[in-house]
């Protein structure tokens, strides 16, 4: 074995000691004599000790056959006897001191020699850094035209797979030759997808159809492990499945549809309101949205066939609202903000202009009008969407904290006081803006009160504005939503149960 055997001698009076080493040593369980007068202790360690740092230890594996097993060493300790004026408890304890450096140096030693080499601090820092957990970003596509609620769930399942959702959103010449024309232009249509909150970054003009080559730029460049779709079926002109290269490469995951709504049933509704009012003006309407909220109405076929218009059946959850509300409330000194409003057809006006509302204050508070006081105010064929379909597209605005369901006309002191509101806002840009020359002003007492103020909508659009575009190209809609009644019938004729929230 190669050690160092230590013979330690401790002269009287303990204030010199000296020691001789013999190298190259092969020691078993052999004992040296102790010197006539002194103590000798020998110990045994299973591990070799080397004195010099420079000196070289052999490695096992390197040694020929025939040399001796490297298996354990020994270490003898004399000291000599104590003298007339020396303390033997003072001795013992030296010895205690000596043996026990010792042994701890030959543990650190043993330690240093089963661990590899360590490498500088910061080669260890990028090796950490390199193992931390990567996120995982996930990308979801879809023309979001005339945004709803459905994509707003559909974009918030899709961000439940990972931990960053990228959007592709695709292009209106895309739209246009795969599904017609897009009521909603691409830069209002990337304004809806980035308000969403569960939307980390956006890829505008991205293809209908995700070819070899967009896919490996989604990995390679946006690093994108998953691609996401729903479980209704997205078909090519030609009959094949869009998403068929990203099941290939085992890099595909599906979500659930969300019931009730879509941007073909929504255009549906909208021409169902031109062909009623045109049938007859003189006949007495009910509420248009009454009859979209129940499921039926005049030339509406509940199977899927006839008119092209199939009016879904929304059934609102305590689930789903949860889903879509923010889990923090304002704090004690919050300035709360409150902007209230129809919210019908969901579009970019109403986003900018609840941005420039949050700016105002550090929580917006959203109050959505009932079903009953849009008819009353705008006609019996308001709202297109229900309050509740409302709500869930607003919930699912970054900008918005919180929302009042169903949140009264007039803003009151009772109500200013109970949520503790600092600012009431209104834009410029609305449906009808004659209730602000009457004398029963909605926003009367928040003007008395100094805590009014009109904010200047960024964007001219209103839910008139989304309506004049399906009218003015209604044939071509109307075209485009017969096309699509086939693939929605033989969804709806072969659907099952999916898992899914």
């Amino acid at each position: 074995m190669w050690a160092t055997l230590i013979d330690w001698s401790v002269p009287r009076g303990i204030e010199s000691f000296s020691w001789r080493r013999r190298e190259g040593a092969h020691l078993s369980s052999e004992r040296e004599e102790p010197k006539r007068g002194s103590q000798s202790l020998l110990l045994e360690w299973r591990y070799p000790l080397l004195l010099r740092p420079r000196t070289p230890i052999p490695n096992p594996r390197s040694l020929p056959p025939s040399h001796p097993p490297l298996s354990h060493f020994s270490i003898s300790v004399n000291m000599e006897p104590p003298g007339p004026g020396s303390s033997s408890s003072s001795a013992k304890l030296v010895a205690a001191c000596v043996i026990g450096g010792i042994v701890l140096g030959a543990s650190v030693l043993a330690l240093h020699l089963s661990i590899p080499t360590l490498p500088p601090v910061d080669d260890l820092r990028r090796r950490l850094r390199r193992r931390r957990r990567r996120p995982v970003r996930v990308y979801m596509d879809g023309c979001f035209d005339m945004m709803h609620y459905g994509h707003c769930n559909a974009l918030r399942q899709a961000h439940a797979l990972g931990d960053e959702l990228i959007v592709g959103v695709v292009s209106d010449d895309e739209i246009t030759a795969n599904k017609g024309p897009p009521v909603t232009p691409l830069h209002e249509r990337l304004i809806m997808v980035r308000a969403v909150k569960w939307v980390h970054d956006v890829i505008p003009d991205a293809p209908y159809a995700i070819t070899e080559e967009f896919m490996n730029k989604l990995f390679n460049e946006y690093n994108i492990d998953y691609i996401i779709h729903g479980d209704d079926p997205c078909l090519l002109p030609d009959g094949t499945d869009a998403y068929a290269l990203a099941k290939k490469a085992g890099r595909y995951k599906q979500i659930k549809r969300t019931e009730g709504v879509s941007t073909t049933d929504i255009v549906g509704r909208m021409l169902l309101c031109v062909r009623e009012r045109s049938a007859s003006d003189s006949h007495n309407h009910s509420s248009l949205q009454r009859q979209f909220s129940h499921g039926h109405g005049q030339k509406i076929d509940d199977s899927g066939s006839g008119s092209g218009t199939r009016i879904s059946h929304f059934l609102p959850t305590s689930r789903r609202i949860v889903q879509f509300s923010n889990s923090k409330g304002p704090g004690p000194d919050s300035r709360i903000v409150y902007i209230d409003g129809a919210f019908d057809l969901f579009h970019a006006g109403h986003v900018e202009i609840l941005r420039l509302a949050r700016e105002l204050g550090d929580f917006l508070l959203v109050g959505i009008h009932t079903d009953q006081t849009i008819s009353s105010t705008r006609g019996p064929h308001r709202p297109i969407m229900n309050l509740h379909e409302r709500s869930l597209s607003v919930l699912a605005c970054r900008y918005v904290d919180e929302v009042i369901i169903g949140a009264p006309w007039d803003v009151s002191k009772d109500m200013i006081t109970t949520f503790n509101i600092s600012l009431v806002v209104h834009g410029t840009i609305a449906e009808n803006m004659d209730f602000m020359k009457d004398d029963l002003n909605p926003y009367a007492v928040p003007r008395a009160m100094g805590i009014y103020c009109r904010l200047e909508s960024p964007l001219d659009i209103t839910t008139s504005t989304i309506i004049r575009r399906i009218v003015t190209n209604h044939e071509a809609y109307q075209k485009r939503n017969e096309k699509k009644e086939a693939s929605e019938k033989k969804y709806y004729d072969s659907k099952s149960f999916v898992n899914g929230e």
